[in-house]
């Protein structure tokens, strides 16, 4: 309640000052962009004017030269012919010494080798030259070309190693007719390369020291291409970025457009705001910039610091008005809050809680007393309420636990009484199939031991079949046997031994081979099972055989069928070992694994129904569990045969699939 009243007072302030805020800092971003870059267009204005007064002197000083009578006295003393005269060059060399040139020479117009610039008489211009060319008018200049390129960030990519050409202020005047050498031209020029002299005079006419606040710095480049050939612009300590390059966003505005770049731009190692202009030649090519600047990072601190002073003026304007609201509206917010707070605890359980006496005695106070009232009224019905309450709920709780135990008796009833009709129906069909086919059995193991005696040692050949059909006989007592075990399981007990499950397969495998040859089928086998289990070795050879030929019927022609065993592990211990009859059918679904071991139910048109079933009774006697499931890794069931080392106690529970269902199905016996 607090804050809603307090959200009401403040709004109109929490709204305004915020927004206000926003706006002061967009208006700063704004005109401190705008200052910023007024401030460096006036730099490279008053750059370019010294440049310009630097070329119109060393045109003017050319001129002068030229025109002057003490040239022309030098020349008609040395006579015709005499423009190389060491005299002349002498004299020649103390005028570019008083003018502060780099170089001016005399040579003739039709000299070949002197490379004369196609404009003369036109005054001082920039030029570009190459080494040949500054070597023919100025050959110790060259040691400040040949500027190795340094790598720089943000620059366009290059494969250029160094800058050997020069950007020169050249002057090409031709003497008068009436010379005394006629046909002569004087040539002045200064060459920007390594020109520290005039960078350092423009950055301190344009930067004097002080003109720059808060700690900034000026700095001003002459650019040949996009190469720093003389700048005042550090790469680290005293060591100027000459053979530096400027990023590729100014190249490409000032020199391939051919605009002024007036906006803040990284330089060498920092950001600048910056102005770069074009510097053309004589032809209207851009082949070079004049760069000014000064750091950006000292005004942007300075701008940063303004928005943190005024936030900070505005988050105490906004707490100052804030306590003052609260104190005004304390008197309001208090009697509300109790009551809101006497209601969190009624809720929270507390029926005793009540406001009280308030200090006001305005609406809010009536409200107040109102309210204690009704919370005792609502105290004395609560309590009758849940008197009656758990009076019922303790009778609805006898009535139901009553017939819950009703209920799990008749349950229990229902499925002794299921199960007893279903084993007295089985021990009677067992009973009666026991006793016709112990007849015909005793029949077979009457003729066979007639056929033995009356061969004698003729049977020799056939000895190892006679065995065979012995053991098959003895099989098929053990059977009968086992059909009136599950009758009266208390009558009949296997002998048990230790077998291995990878031993039994392959005893298994012989008895079905006629099997896997008419349906083409090949087996493959993992056997990883190292522990031996309790069982009785036929009872044991009866489940796997039954699970073979189901395995075989299931699989298509050609098919494998996949037999692999393993050592079972529960808790991280050793119990015993697990058998794996893997085929390629259609699967299991869900409906038949339902009903997959339950006597009588089949999915063949010959089958009986009862073979997994007595599989599952006899891999359950010695503790064991029958799985059956759908392979994981493609179409197919999965039988799992589990059993442990030493005979247990059956599972009260029937044991689980190994797999979730798909498709189609073939199980029973």
């Amino acid at each position: 309640m607090r804050f809603k009243l307090l959200a009401i007072a403040l709004a109109p302030l929490l709204l305004a000052l915020p927004l206000l805020l926003a706006a002061l800092s967009l208006w700063t971003d704004f005109a401190y962009d705008r200052l910023l870059q007024t401030k460096v267009r006036a730099d490279l204005a008053v750059a370019h004017g010294y440049f310009e007064r630097v070329l119109q002197e060393v045109g003017g000083g050319t001129r002068a030269v030229a025109a002057s009578h003490a040239l022309y006295r030098v020349l008609h003393t040395r006579g015709a012919g005499s423009a190389d005269d060491a005299v002349l060059q002498g004299w020649l060399e103390a005028e570019r010494q008083r003018l502060g040139l780099d170089f001016l020479v005399l040579r003739r117009a039709d000299d070949p080798q002197a490379g004369v610039p196609q404009s003369v008489d036109s005054g001082a211009r920039l030029e570009r030259w190459d080494r040949e060319r500054l070597a023919q008018y100025a050959p110790h200049l060259l040691e400040r070309t040949g500027i190795p390129l340094v790598p720089t960030r943000n620059a366009a990519p290059t494969t250029r190693a160094r800058l050997d050409d020069a950007l020169m202020m050249v002057a090409s005047v031709a003497l008068s007719a009436d010379a005394p050498v006629p046909g002569l031209v004087l040539h002045g020029g200064l060459l920007l390369n390594h020109n520290l002299d005039l960078i350092d005079a423009i950055n301190r006419i344009v930067y004097p020291e002080g003109s720059l606040p808060f700690g900034s710095q000026g700095t001003t480049t002459v650019f040949l291409d996009d190469v720093r050939v003389s700048t005042n612009v550090r790469l680290f300590g005293e060591q100027r970025a000459i053979g530096t390059r400027v990023s590729q966003a100014v190249r490409d505005a000032v020199l391939e457009e051919g605009r002024t770049w007036l906006d803040r731009a990284f330089v060498v190692n920092d950001w600048y705001v910056s102005a770069y202009e074009p510097l053309t030649d004589s032809q209207g090519r851009r082949i070079g910039m004049l760069y000014v600047g000064f750091l950006e990072s000292p005004f942007r601190w300075v701008r940063q610091a303004v928005l943190a002073g005024t936030a900070l003026l505005f988050a105490v304007v906004m707490a100052v008005t804030t306590a003052l609201s609260l104190r005004w509206a304390r008197s309001l917010i208090q009697p509300v809050e109790r009551m809101n707070a006497t209601m969190q605890r009624v809720e929270d359980g507390d029926a005793s809680a009540r406001v009280g006496p308030v200090a006001t005695h305005d609406e809010l106070g009536a409200l107040a007393q109102h309210l204690d009232r009704l919370l005792d009224v609502i105290a004395d019905n609560t309590a009758r309420l849940r008197a009656w309450g758990e009076t019922l709920d303790r009778r609805v709780a006898e009535r139901t636990r009553e017939l819950e135990e009703s209920h799990a008796s008749l349950r229990l009833a229902q499925q002794q009484l299921i199960k007893s009709e279903k084993l007295a129906a089985i021990g009677q069909l067992t009973a009666s199939v026991a006793h016709e086919i112990n007849n015909p059995i005793a029949v077979i193991q009457g003729n066979l031991d007639l056929i033995r005696d009356a061969l004698g040692p003729a049977a020799a050949p056939v000895q190892a079949e006679l065995q065979l059909i012995d053991a098959q006989i003895e099989r098929m007592r053990l059977i009968v046997t086992q059909l009136l075990q599950h009758a009266r399981p208390t009558e009949f007990a296997g002998y048990v031994e230790p077998l291995s499950l990878g031993q039994a397969v392959q005893d298994c495998l012989v008895l079905v081979a006629h099997l896997l040859q008419q349906r083409r089928l090949s087996v493959q086998r993992d056997d990883q099972a190292h522990t031996l289990v309790a069982c009785n070795r036929q009872e044991l050879q009866q489940v796997i055989i039954n699970l073979l030929v189901n395995g075989i019927q299931a699989s298509p022609d050609g098919g494998t069928l996949t037999l692999a065993t393993g050592d079972w592990e529960e808790d991280g211990a050793v119990v015993g070992a697990w058998l794996e009859v893997r085929d390629e059918g259609p699967g299991l679904p869900a409906p038949v694994l339902e009903r997959l071991f339950t006597p009588f139910f089949t999915t063949k048109t010959d089958g009986t129904g009862l073979g997994l079933w007595i599989s599952q009774g006899l891999v359950e006697r010695y503790g064991g569990r029958l799985e059956a499931g759908n392979r994981a890794d493609g179409a197919g069931a999965v039988f799992r045969v589990r059993l442990y080392t030493e005979p247990r106690e059956p599972a009260a529970a029937p044991a689980p699939s190994v797999a979730p269902p798909p498709p189609a199905p073939t199980a029973g016996g």
